[in-house]
């Protein structure tokens, strides 16, 4: 019950996180899940609860949704999916939040170092490669996905409701890259019951909103500004957890 609990309380804030900056709360999510449950059962959770974040996030602001630019992402998250499908990757705790902790630092990248900017197709067609790439084998992609992002002229708004719907089409691939194995050897019996993920749904709808109600309230160079400073704190302590784990602090 404890854990049921820990599920849907951090749910919700982290859901109202991410309707802010539109990332972060996926990379908060999986920290806290992944520390109470293997990783594949956090795989699954954080897939099916960061989908209905993202989904509901990407309606509420669905007049924003580029979708020229995730037509391009998509044609580069096809190579992806096959690739990890075929080396069936399943990290360890230590990898998994190591990986997590190095992803903020994409953003302090040298701006004399490649530029993303999603806008461009080849740039889209890459960020489609990288995030589902990094989604299947870290579980969480937010940094890598604003690289490509944090630089473009689009509107606080298109950035947000854009990413978004990335998100939620990885997340739904996360689910049946994890789940199917999962499902397939130990049934449901790992998994959280099913009336925690019923429950979750209002809570994260609720957090989506109020956090979208205070993305209305941020310029947007603010906004830009805050999700660097925010994810890199975040990755940090991250860090010091996989290699705490790793042994080697």
């Amino acid at each position: 019950m404890k854990i049921a609990a820990l599920i849907l309380i951090s749910a919700a804030i982290t859901a109202c996180i991410s309707g802010i900056f539109g990332m972060a709360g996926g990379m908060i999510f999986m920290g806290i899940i992944a520390s109470i449950m293997g990783v594949a059962e956090a795989m699954v959770v954080h897939g099916a609860v960061q989908s209905v974040s993202n989904s509901s996030r990407a309606w509420l602001l669905r007049p924003d949704i580029r979708w020229d630019i995730l037509g391009f992402t998509l044609l580069g998250a096809l190579p992806a999916i096959a690739v990890l499908a075929f080396i069936a990757f399943v990290p360890n705790k230590a990898t998994l939040f190591i990986v997590l902790g190095l992803l903020p630092f994409i953003l302090w990248l040298p701006k004399g170092v490649f530029q993303g900017d999603a806008a461009k197709p080849v740039h889209a067609i890459l960020c489609g490669a990288v995030v589902m790439g990094l989604n299947l084998s870290a579980g969480v992609a937010g940094p890598a996905l604003d690289f490509f992002y944090v630089k473009t002229s689009l509107t606080r708004k298109e950035i947000v409701a854009t990413k978004a719907v990335t998100m939620f089409a990885s997340h739904m691939v996360k689910i049946i890259y994890f789940g199917l194995p999962l499902i397939a050897a130990f049934g449901l019996t790992t998994l959280p019951p099913l009336w925690v993920f019923a429950v979750a749904v209002p809570c994260i709808i609720l957090g989506t909103y109020v956090g979208t109600r205070i993305l209305h309230r941020l310029s947007d160079v603010h906004f830009k500004s805050y999700t660097k400073y925010l994810v890199t704190v975040v990755g940090i302590i991250y860090l010091w957890r996989g290699l705490t784990l790793a042994g080697m602090i």
